[in-house]
């Protein structure tokens, strides 16, 4: 089910809880939603929908990847800092992002899952990670 964007910064700005096998209907109605905001979304984490559970979504390779409880395990030390808009609000924000992540998560088989992500795509993460964590970008 496609469902609303949230843009009440309360609610985005609480920490997120766990998820776990009960959450994965929240993981299908976040690919829903954000495929229906293709043309100007490439991330998204469940605070973005209301649900304050530790799950993202985000396009890579024309398929849609979804993150349950994802940790950075590691960080490039090698960073860079770029303007990042938000669908949840107005405006970009500078922000600095690491270069390469390392990062373990759940799939949505609940099996436990390590990758390694660089440029865009751990651009992407790191943005959903820190809607997750309740930082407003």
């Amino acid at each position: 089910m496609v469902r609303p964007i949230v843009k009440d910064k309360f609610l985005l700005s609480q920490k997120s809880a766990p998820a776990d096998r009960n959450d994965l209907p929240v993981a299908q109605d976040m690919v829903e939603t954000i495929a229906a905001h293709a043309e100007e979304c490439v991330g998204m984490a469940a605070n973005m929908i209301g649900v304050l559970k530790r799950i993202i979504v985000f396009q890579e390779n024309n398929r849609y990847v979804v993150m349950l409880n994802p940790v950075v395990k590691w960080a490039s030390p090698k960073t860079y800092t770029i303007k990042e808009n938000c669908l949840c609000h107005e405006g970009a924000k500078d922000v600095t992002r690491h270069e390469e992540i390392d990062v373990e998560f759940l799939d949505l088989r609940m099996r436990k899952c390590r990758v390694k992500y660089s440029g865009f795509t751990a651009e992407i993460i790191q943005h959903e990670l820190d809607h997750l964590d309740g930082i407003l970008i």
